[in-house]
């Protein structure tokens, strides 16, 4: 029985909290498709204290749909993430998941992300004081250590199941791969046979339907977290399920409704249209006149425009077979681990 908590999952499969992307439109597609958990892109601790409404935002979730609600928090201060934490259970959060992974500067600067992989016990107090005060459910997110000098993922490990770690995501890199390089997935398997009570969901270089098939079958992780794999095609929690890939019709009312509550979501026209455009690059990835097609959305300025280019363009969409075989370019630094 696959479980995290209290939650019964309904399979292995995870949509990995991508800044810009596991925004509540499209948690809720990756939900209606087949992913058993999206947990929210990470929120700041200290905007959720100041009541930031842009911070706010991201708390905002689909109840009908989204279910556990799972948010991801980052942060240093222990009484800090405590603080938010309760904000977003006030919220309705079910789940408190903690970013221990993100690489980038401005978050370990100042003693979050993957910088709490060098503070072991302070990462296992935000566990503790967290479940303590909010009751809920609490997850975490690692990478396997600092650097390749400093991979402790055994200990940090071993220090946030006694807190009471209810599910560990990790991403086999070290913070100073960044996103180089391979996940070394024989981490996972490590992990597992070390803590083989603790939920263990593994991430890193999932990106094809059958990857995350093997990611399971070679360490015997109970979860797979699907990021890059589910860029511009939340059918890929389907296609894990045995159903079919989207046909041109389907993809094209997909991506419709994807943007339509982009927008609600965004409240802001042209600042919607700009931040779909990444989008609606990763939805072509593979199709005939994709690269005509990204570069004519590189310059959509109005949702009617958006809306006219989507219509030409994917209602008539057909698979290209001499497309790259890679995954879109990803600015993984702005998806903040």
């Amino acid at each position: 029985m696959l479980r995290i908590g209290p939650y019964t999952l309904p399979n292995p499969f995870i949509l990995a909290p991508m800044a810009g992307v596991s925004e509540q439109p499209f948690r809720v597609l990756a939900f209606e498709l087949g992913a058993a958990l999206c947990p929210t892109e990470l929120v700041s601790s200290q905007g959720l204290m100041r009541i930031n409404q842009r911070t706010l935002r991201y708390l905002r979730f689909d109840a009908r749909v989204e279910r556990p609600y799972s948010l991801q928090l980052y942060g240093g201060d222990p009484e800090a993430m405590v603080r938010a934490a309760l904000i977003g259970q006030e919220h309705g959060a079910q789940i408190i998941d903690i970013n221990m992974g993100c690489p980038v500067k401005k978050v370990t600067k100042n003693g979050a992300g993957s910088a709490l992989l060098c503070d072991p016990p302070r990462a296992a107090t935000l566990v503790r004081e967290i479940r303590a005060a909010t009751g809920l459910p609490v997850t975490a997110k690692i990478r396997s250590g600092w650097d390749e000098h400093s991979r402790n993922y055994l200990q940090v490990a071993e220090l946030l199941q006694a807190a009471g770690c209810a599910a560990l995501a990790v991403h086999p890199r070290t913070r100073a791969q960044g996103y180089s390089g391979q996940a070394d997935w024989s981490v996972l398997a490590d992990l597992k046979r070390h803590f083989p009570e603790l939920p263990l969901i593994g991430n890193g270089d999932v990106k094809t339907p059958a990857d995350a098939r093997r990611m399971q079958e070679t360490t015997g992780c109970d979860f797979v977290m699907i990021g890059r794999a589910a860029l511009g095609n939340p059918w890929v929690f389907r296609e894990l399920l045995g159903g079919p890939a989207p046909t041109p019709e389907e993809r094209c009312v997909l991506v419709l409704r994807h943007f339509a509550a982009h927008l609600e979501f965004t409240g802001d026209a042209l600042a919607a249209v700009r931040s779909f455009r990444k989008h609606l690059a990763w939805y072509a990835h593979g199709l005939r006149g994709a690269a005509a097609f990204r570069a004519e959305a590189n310059q959509l300025d109005s949702p009617e425009a958006v809306r006219d280019a989507l219509h030409r363009f994917f209602r008539a969409a057909s698979a290209d077979p001499h497309a790259p075989s890679e995954e879109q370019d990803v600015d993984y630094r702005a998806a903040l681990g």
